[in-house]
């Protein structure tokens, strides 16, 4: 069963239960009231009801009910002993008689009851008295008195009718409607499950759900709904983004080792089959077989040695992927800084190396890892020299709002701005760039991922045929650590 079924049976059967509740209290109010004034009017006419003596209709004397009551209603009265009943006037004149109760049970039926006589319905009160005849001693008698209730039986059947045929009526139109806006309302489910359905079933996650309702609770199930596939559909854009990024990051690597162990399996190759040869099937002398084998051992070292460092950047990626994080320490930065600008004038360059004034740097502390933090500006340094055949490479250092900026500017090839969103992206190398200067792209990516750990944050500026400016903005530590 259907929810907007069960809500409608419940609210239907909760209305049944009130409109029966309902239909009862107004039935007994309008009984109570219609019989009240008659058990009123019997219960005090029957003291007014008078026996007397009369004539028969053959003329002899006989005992008669007389009085006001007698008049006006039904009265009749049984004596005991006597066994002699006597009737009003009009009682005779319909002749028309009560049922008498037994002696031991008057005092037991004494009151009021509905009794129907011939199809006339009738409301009786009677009472035990006590008959004095012809001065004899008191007899014990039974007086009845009625009034026909025709009138109030009609009323009472067309009110109970009403109350029946009305309440069913209204049950079953309250039923209708609220099938309809139970349906109505819960419709925005139905759209809920629709969207829910076409995500199982296919992969199109930019579909939302159109409500234009009010913002009660179905309403905020939906935006909830449209808000948690936003974020299915971020979640699956950035995962796809990842799966690419993955693919492309497995087709580079793959690249770049397949080219030195290509290399090393050529000279590998070289050797095997010049140290096969037979003297006398070789046209190389001693000197040239050993000169060749000095070349291709240098050529397998090369390669190898690339192959390391490949391996060893792939390793601090993957360091950087998996979350792992490294130990920090408040960093002096004047006697890094030096050590980097006096380590980097032995690196193999063919531009001019100028280093800036430190000595603002002088009790200044960033917390960081210094390995790291020295890795990090190697790589950038490391760059410049690499693309600057000519020219000038500078390492200083600015202050700025409690930050500290490393900058290292060179005058070399530069770069197209269109190409600086992509240079810290994973084997990623300018057009220009590549094989014309060694590198496998992932040294800007783990200097990325250096500099965002610091929570720091870095700068471009470039110019094609003019150089690059990277500036590493690092936050300060305020409070100097006690030496």
């Amino acid at each position: 069963m259907s929810i907007r079924l069960r809500l409608t049976a419940w609210y239907s059967g909760i209305l049944a239960v009130m409109l029966l509740v309902l239909s009862g209290v107004i039935y007994a109010f309008v009984y109570i009231n219609t019989y009240g004034d008659l058990k009123n009017r019997l219960q005090n006419q029957s003291h007014q009801v008078e026996l007397k003596a009369g004539l028969s209709p053959d003329g002899n004397l006989q005992p008669v009910l007389g009085g006001p009551a007698g008049q006006s209603l039904f009265a009749q009265m049984y004596i005991y002993d006597l066994d002699r009943l006597i009737l009003s006037p009009n009682m005779t004149e319909i002749k028309l008689k009560f049922q008498v109760p037994a002696k031991e049970d008057l005092h037991n039926q004494e009151g009021f009851l509905q009794a129907s006589y011939g199809g006339n319905p009738f409301l009786i009160y009677q009472r035990a008295v006590d008959v004095t005849l012809n001065n004899s001693l008191p007899a014990p008698a039974v007086l009845q008195v009625a009034v026909y209730t025709g009138e109030q039986v009609t009323l009472l059947n067309r009110l109970k009718n009403i109350l029946l045929a009305g309440s069913f009526a209204t049950l079953l139109a309250a039923f209708t409607f609220g099938l309809f806006l139970a349906r109505k309302a819960m419709s925005p489910i139905g759209k809920v499950i629709e969207a829910a359905n076409g995500i199982q079933t296919g992969t199109d996650l930019s579909s939302r759900i159109v409500y234009d309702g009010p913002q009660d609770e179905i309403g905020r199930l939906i935006e909830t709904v449209n808000s948690m596939l936003g974020r299915m559909e971020g979640f699956y854009t950035g995962l796809e983004e990842a799966y690419a990024t993955q693919r492309r990051f497995v087709s580079d690597a793959s690249h770049e080792l397949r080219t030195p162990l290509t290399t090393i399996r050529g000279n590998i190759d070289l050797l095997q089959k010049v140290w096969e040869m037979k003297p006398d099937d070789s046209r190389m002398s001693e000197a040239d077989i050993r000169q060749l084998s000095i070349e291709s051992v240098k050529d397998i070292a090369d390669e190898a040695a690339r192959m390391s460092r490949l391996v060893a950047d792939m390793l601090s990626l993957a360091r950087a992927d998996t979350g792992r994080t490294f130990e920090i320490e408040p960093v002096a930065l004047e006697p890094m800084m030096t050590e980097v600008a006096r380590r980097a004038s032995f690196l193999t360059r063919e531009a001019e190396w100028s280093v800036g004034e430190m000595g603002h740097l002088n009790g200044k502390y960033i917390l960081g890892n210094k390995d790291y933090l020295q890795q990090m500006m190697f790589i950038f340094i490391d760059n410049a020299f690499k693309y600057t055949p000519a020219g000038e490479v500078t390492l200083d250092a600015l202050l700025y709002q409690n930050q500290v900026g490393i900058r290292i500017a060179d005058t070399g090839i530069g770069m197209d701005k269109d190409e600086v969103p992509h240079i810290f992206d994973r084997f990623y190398r300018a057009d220009e760039s590549r094989g014309i200067t060694e590198g496998i792209g992932l040294g800007l990516s783990i200097a990325k991922w250096i500099i965002e750990e610091h929570g720091g944050s870095v700068e471009v500026v470039t110019r094609q045929g003019e150089g690059t400016t990277f500036v590493i903005w690092l936050p300060l530590l305020f409070a100097p650590p006690l030496e």
